[in-house]
Parts: structure tokens; C-alpha cells; sequence
């Protein structure tokens, strides 16, 4: 689902692979694998897509993350993803008002 996420931020802020690639200085392939579940990328490359598009490394990592229903947790990770993602999306609004 990370790399998923990793595509949609970048795809939301009008980058192409080649661009982003240039931007956090990597291979495009490399961004293509990690977009296609392929790749896991390192704590240090989602640092880098954090800085790049002014998202906190929080939010991207919340996409990260397994819950474990067998503790009751499905309500608060609901709860939780609704609001990290609601978060997000602020972010990327206040971009787009820059």
C-alpha cells in the first residue's frame, strides 16, 4: 500500500517519475519499482519524499503501518487513518494555494 500512496502524492503534485527521480536523486526505475510494490523503500527515501513535498514523514508512514484486529484496534485505526489522511490532504491543499 506504501508505494501506492508513494505514486498518488506524486501524481497529485503533477511529477513524473524522470522528475521526482531528479528531485531525490535516484533512478527512475527505481521510483517505478517502489510505485509497483516491487521495492520496500528505506526509511531515509520517504524522508526525502516527506521533504520534497512538504508532507510530515507521519502521514506518509501511517500507510506504513499493519493493525492487529485480534486487540480491538480496527475502530482507533479507522479513526486514526481518517484523520492522518484528512491531514494529508490539508497539506496538499495548502501546496496548490502556494
Amino acid at each position: 500500500m506504501l508505494g501506492s500512496v508513494l505514486k498518488h502524492i506524486r501524481v497529485f503534485n503533477k511529477n513524473t517519475q524522470l522528475e521526482l527521480a531528479e528531485n531525490l536523486d535516484i533512478s527512475r526505475s527505481y521510483i517505478s519499482e517502489i510505485e509497483s510494490g516491487n521495492k520496500t523503500p528505506t526509511i531515509e527515501l520517504l524522508q526525502k519524499y516527506s521533504d520534497n513535498f512538504n508532507i510530515p514523514l507521519s502521514t506518509i508512514m501511517l500507510f506504513a503501518e499493519e493493525y492487529d484486529d485480534k486487540k480491538g484496534l480496527r475502530k482507533k485505526a479507522k479513526h486514526l487513518l481518517a484523520r492522518k489522511t484528512l491531514d494529508l490532504l490539508d497539506c496538499i491543499c495548502k501546496e496548490d494555494d502556494k
